[in-house]
């Protein structure tokens, strides 16, 4: 069997590296990234173009969306219904776009993140601007056609957009390896800069922002760094700031509603929803304590978000902790890139006017050369039907005369009376002098009597010389820059006397926002924490009238102040800080809080081995032990941390912390195994290691024995605890050395 086939032998990495760069610029240039000259990216363009060639006008009923999708992907975008009906969806969003281009009817999502309905279900037509200033000119020969994906059609390369819809509608992207990311700016505005540009070539980016002062976003909004703007539209790069516009509202009982009327524009979307859990959120984690209530009251006529106050809240400093922690101060990154002759560029403000005017100029020129010559052909065949008109009788005579079309075709363009009658000579040596062109004497075979009317007559010499008018209009069009330049900035003032509208966002310089944290008064509290984990804070006042029933129900009682920290140390050597603003202080008979929800101590993988606060472990040592018999004293200061978490000491593998105290007045410690082995030793035995050390052993212990217990004693105090079946006197175990094996004690 013969092989056909060819094989290429090539290094493997040159052809991974062909491959990734052609598939790389086939996603920058064919779906991510718009052409620069109508801000469109290629979906956009086909999805435009086929409603336009389906006939669905924004004066016309509605058609299925289902049908525009359907139709585009067949015939032009063969790359999945979603990405095509997306498209659709945004190019109709009014919240998305400066200037929608397509006008939805039915469910097409809202600002606050709901999507649209099924394409089944929605209808669409263009607006009439894209209609007018977007599709106007396609049969005009204005623009490059090229075939289809599978070449049944033709398609345009780019449309004969007569704004510079690049900065008006804006853009987002990803490619592979770039992203587009172009903010939308006000028509009017957009239109004064291009002909500014078109005026002075020269001009400067500072004085084109004469013109334009900045993005508008849909949303509105308040750009608060006007003064960063200059080197964003020099460069095409950069960050813009922007925030909600906020109002205050008196409500009853003194309050001060703060209501959110504009937002952000990166905040549409789910964002709305984020921004109302970050703000609960403040008052969950004790940011603030300002807030009464949080509501969104937003509709159909515009975003509305009310934060109701506590009456002696200041609502300027309320506003500036929003800007601060939540999304209401955002920022907008831009990355003007765009497709500029046929490649991605990062574009500056007046390279980006440059080549929109410099793609209206070529436009107009094909446009009115295409024109010229159709006058130029009815100007041809009007004074043909004049010339006929004036020896009518003499025409009509050849016609009767001719045996066929031919004939009288050949006598009208060349003169030949040959076999044709002709009722006297004169008329023959007329005939023979007739030197129509071929398009007048088709024109003239052509025409009707009723053309031989007098006020037909008329007005054909009118439209003649209409078309006089026309040809020299439009050859003074294309000879003269000046002249084409005032053609298209006069429908440029048209378009935006029909569409412009007022700026939506505020351009200013606005300060840093400061939030300045109300001062709390210090005082000391005490900390109360039962069986279960429930922990509050109650006055001191409270805790003594209710001593004796506190002191039964809690299982950790301190003091402690209420700006400080308590310290939890648990069986697996970690440290977990809680700050005492963030545990409820109030009533002896309030439940409290589970620790667990104020920290990151989780009660089903650790146990509480000592709990007390951050000032009282400043002011001494701390004594570790653990079940492998590992001893260490740390300098309490060690444990004044700033992160929640953080390792108090390290264990061997198995191992974990039995028990940790403050070193006061302790001068013995008695350390019982599982095995029954009580080993009593001086504290002062123990060294002085850092947070960080595993420390020394205790107690030689057996191959399965652990420590189970640890007690201290003082020199002149007994001590007991109750053994197997009796008691037992800790003073009166013989006093040994660390690291010894201790005495057994049988029950």
């Amino acid at each position: 069997m013969e092989d056909n086939s060819r094989i290429i032998r090539t290094e493997y990495s040159e052809e991974m590296q062909k491959s990734f760069i052609d598939y790389a610029m086939s996603v920058i240039i064919a779906r991510a990234l718009p052409d620069v000259r109508d801000g469109l990216k290629p979906v956009q363009r086909r999805t435009l173009y086929d409603m336009h060639e389906l006939g669905i006008r924004y004066d016309k009923p509605y058609r299925k969306s289902a049908r525009i999708v359907g139709d585009t992907m067949g015939k032009y975008h063969p790359h999945g219904d979603s990405s095509i009906y997306d498209s659709l969806v945004v190019m109709s969003q009014d919240f998305k776009k400066g200037l929608p281009l397509i006008d939805g009817h039915g469910n097409f999502g809202n600002i606050e993140g709901d999507g649209a309905a099924a394409m089944r279900y929605t209808e669409a037509r263009l607006q009439k601007i894209t209609q007018e200033a977007f599709l106007a000119d396609l049969d005009k020969d204005v623009v490059d056609f090229m075939p289809n994906f599978d070449e049944t059609e033709k398609e345009p390369t780019v449309l004969p957009v007569k704004i510079p819809n690049f900065l008006v509608n804006g853009s987002e992207g990803i490619a592979v390896g770039m992203a587009t990311s172009t903010p939308p700016h006000n028509l009017g505005e957009v239109i004064d800069a291009m002909k500014a540009y078109m005026l002075d070539e020269n001009i400067t980016t500072r004085e084109l922002m004469r013109h334009i002062k900045g993005p508008d976003f849909p949303t509105g909004g308040i750009v608060t760094n006007k003064d960063e703007l200059l080197e964003i539209y020099e460069t095409g790069t950069g960050k813009i700031k922007i925030r909600g516009k906020v109002e205050f509202e008196k409500s009853k009982g003194g309050k001060t509603n703060v209501v959110i009327t504009e937002i952000p524009y990166p905040m549409i979307g789910m964002n709305i929803s984020k921004f109302l859990m970050d703000v609960a959120a403040l008052a969950e984690n004790k940011k603030t304590q300002d807030i009464v209530d949080i509501s969104n009251q937003s509709s159909k006529e515009g975003i509305r978000i009310v934060i109701e106050l506590r009456k002696d809240a200041d609502p300027e400093n309320f506003v500036n902790l929003l800007y601060k922690k939540t999304r209401l101060e955002d920022t907008f990154g831009v990355n003007m890139l765009a497709i500029y002759n046929g490649r991605p560029e990062t574009l500056g403000l007046k390279a980006v006017l440059k080549a929109v005017v410099d793609f209206q100029y070529e436009v107009a020129t094909r446009k009115y050369t295409n024109l010229l010559a159709k006058e130029m052909d009815r100007r041809e065949v009007q004074e043909g039907l004049i010339k006929a008109c004036n020896v009518i009788d003499l025409i009509i005579e050849i016609l009767r005369g001719s045996k066929d079309r031919a004939m009288a075709k050949d006598c009208l363009v060349n003169g030949k009376v040959e076999g044709i009658k002709f009722k006297s000579k004169e008329s023959r040596i007329m005939a023979s002098q007739l030197m129509f062109s071929e398009k007048q004497a088709n024109a003239i075979l052509e025409m009707r009597l009723y053309k031989l009317i007098g006020l037909e007559i008329e007005a054909l010499i009118n439209e003649h010389e209409e078309t006089m008018a026309n040809i020299y209009r439009y050859e003074d069009i294309l000879a003269r820059r000046d002249s084409m330049a005032q053609v298209i900035m006069n429908e440029l003032e048209a378009i935006k006397r029909e569409y412009g509208r007022k700026r939506r966002t505020a351009i200013e310089n606005a300060q840093e926002a400061v939030y300045k944290e109300k001062e709390i008064e210090e005082m000391s509290v005490m900390f109360l924490m039962d069986r279960f984990g429930y922990a509050k804070t109650v006055d001191i006042a409270t805790y003594e009238r209710n001593k004796d029933a506190a002191d039964a129900e809690n299982k950790y009682i301190f003091k402690c102040k209420n700006t400080g920290k308590v310290c939890l140390f648990t069986d697996i050597g970690q440290l977990h800080t809680i700050k005492v603003m963030d545990l409820p202080f109030g009533k002896f008979r309030d439940k409290g809080i589970p620790i667990d929800n104020v920290s990151n101590y989780s009660s089903d993988r650790e146990r509480i081995v000592f709990l007390t606060s951050q000032t009282e472990l400043n002011l001494c040592r701390v004594l570790f032990v653990t079940a492998q018999s590992m001893m260490k004293v740390v300098d309490g200061g060690e444990f004044d941390v700033s992160k929640r978490t953080v390792a108090s000491t390290k264990l061997q593998e198995g191992d974990r912390v039995v028990s940790i105290v403050c070193l006061h007045e302790q001068k013995h410690i008695v350390l019982q195994t599982r095995e029954g082995y009580f080993l009593r030793f001086a504290v002062e035995e123990i060294p002085e290691k850092k947070k960080g050390a595993v420390g020394v052993r205790g107690m030689k212990l057996g191959d399965k024995d652990l420590v189970e217990d640890v007690y201290y004693t003082q020199n002149a105090m007994e001590a007991s605890i109750p053994y197997k079946s009796r008691q037992l006197v800790l003073n009166s175990l013989k006093l040994g050395r660390r690291d010894s094996k201790g005495v057994k004690v049988r029950g």
